[in-house]
């Protein structure tokens, strides 16, 4: 499995609500004046962060207008699959957080086969079949209370976070938090990756469960604990939002587990339902050629899957050099729709509230 070796910062979360909602559609005209053509984007990406991706797409092409939809993970889907069947056509292009239902478009027909100038080099982990593609690399990281570990070391690993709180019982008790992962996808998505790769995390549970562990869904308000000190520790939260706050908050600091490091990405595709799939191919290339996976490490602080950005990028915003990290990428296959499956989640949730409970 190839890996990025030196990744940049990262900060933007994940859209990660569900149930329907109206799209925000935005159009963004050919800024050559005369649109040839016009590509209709429907991604999870909010559109202060989308722009500078799409109008560098434009700066490549003038004479292509984008009509660019801003939905839900779960509307994204649902929308790709009701306007194929229905035979009007869908989107020219997906982009989307949500690994498993990206997949399972891909996995179920709706997702065409795309080969770009760079996909002959682009990590296996990150491509199924040449249908779906990861263009991002976000981690799940440890953030801390700096002044809570004045004079010692932060946890770095799951032995360390227990060790702390067996050894320092009145500091942990009712501050550290993690994700809900009820009503948190990316909470549920991680929390699943830690009981593949690490057998004694259910351990690490129930004993954060005795310390009265805080649950919240989203990152924003477990950070907002974290930089009040209301909590200590948080366990698991998306690094490419918590890497932002931490820029902005100096009193939050992040950790990449040494043990190991579960890492997310977001992931594009050409709609097999494309009413212009050419026009979706063009943006798949730019956004996995190195202006664009630039664009995307850089202007957005969304880490690039591209090896060759990934090599010459620093990085920024309270996240440490990867090199030499056990890094364990979503990998980007069908392994991906068993999250999806509800038999397996109802399992997963009721060993979660058990240890949870401290049991």
């Amino acid at each position: 499995m190839r890996l990025p070796a030196l990744l940049p910062a990262f900060a933007t979360v994940l859209m990660l609500l569900t149930g329907m909602a109206a799209a925000q559609t935005t159009l963004f005209p050919a800024m050559s004046g005369k649109a040839e053509s016009q590509i209709s984007v429907y991604s999870s990406l909010d559109n202060d962060l989308a722009a500078p991706l799409l109008q560098a797409f434009q700066t490549r092409h003038p004479d292509i207008a984008v009509r660019y939809e801003n939905l839900l993970t779960g509307d994204l889907h649902d929308r790709i699959v009701t306007e194929t069947r229905a035979g009007h056509g869908t989107a020219d292009f997906a982009f989307s957080s949500a690994m498993d239902l990206q997949i399972k478009l891909a996995n179920d027909g709706f997702a065409r086969a795309v080969v770009t100038p760079d996909t002959g080099h682009w990590p296996d982990w990150a491509n199924w079949r040449d249908t779906a593609y990861a263009l991002t690399f976000e981690p799940a990281v440890f953030a801390y209370h700096k002044p809570s570990f004045a004079g010692q070391e932060p946890p770095a690993t799951r032995s360390d976070l227990v060790r702390w709180m067996a050894e320092h019982p009145d500091q942990a008790r009712g501050r550290i938090g993690t994700y809900d992962i009820s009503r948190s996808g990316v909470g549920y998505l991680f929390m699943a990756r830690d009981q593949e790769l690490y057998p004694g995390i259910w351990s690490v549970v129930s004993a954060m469960g005795r310390m009265g562990v805080q649950q919240y869904p989203t990152t924003g308000e477990l950070l907002q604990r974290i930089s009040d000190g209301r909590l200590a520790v948080g366990y698991n939260l998306l690094g490419s939002y918590a890497a932002e706050w931490a820029r902005k908050h100096p009193d939050v600091g992040l950790i990449l587990p040494k043990d190991f490091t579960v890492v997310v990405s977001r992931v594009g595709l050409v709609p097999a339902a494309a009413q212009r799939p050419d026009l979706g191919g063009k943006l798949l290339a730019f956004l996995m050629s190195p202006e664009g996976q630039t664009l995307l490490s850089q202007t957005l602080r969304l880490s690039a899957v591209s090896l060759e950005v990934g090599g010459q990028a620093s990085p920024a915003g309270g996240m440490q050099d990867l090199a030499g990290l056990r890094l364990k990428p979503v990998p980007v296959s069908p392994g991906l729709l068993a999250y999806l499956d509800q038999a397996t989640r109802a399992k997963l949730l009721a060993r979660w509230n058990q240890a949870i409970s401290g049991h």
